[in-house]
């Protein structure tokens, strides 16, 4: 039996991370929040994720200085990394792209499209 795939989900919004946290630990991830890019960072430091899952805006670091800065560690340098927004607009997907962002999913998220999202990414059977 494969071991289970790790997913840090980056979001300010505790009622997001709830939701994010139940959906996917239903799918069978493993899962770890926090509620802040520099909190990502400081976790990063001691939890190699698969897949990092992060929100755009955030107040003390948004998502794409936290993609920009995970872009330059070593170690986490190739970790897909997923935007999940309420912004939906073509200049934050370009930004995103343009980063270096695995994908980008729009909140309110669809489950399938989540799944199917992680599945393509997380290269699983």
């Amino acid at each position: 039996m494969p071991s289970k795939k790790h997913i840090l989900v980056v979001d300010d919004e505790p009622a997001w991370l709830k939701v994010l946290s139940y959906f996917l630990e239903a799918k069978g991830y493993d899962v770890k929040t926090v509620e802040s890019g520099s909190e990502a960072l400081s976790t990063l430091r001691s939890f190699r994720p698969d897949l990092i899952l992060s929100d755009v805006r955030m107040p003390d670091m948004n998502g794409f200085d936290l993609l920009d800065t995970i872009r330059k560690l070593p170690k986490l340098s190739s970790t897909p990394v997923v935007f999940f927004s309420a912004i939906d607009d073509y200049d934050a997907r370009k930004t995103a792209r343009d980063l270096g962002a695995a994908d980008y999913i729009v909140k309110p998220f669809d489950q399938e499209e989540v799944a199917s999202v992680l599945h393509k990414h997380l290269r699983m059977p």
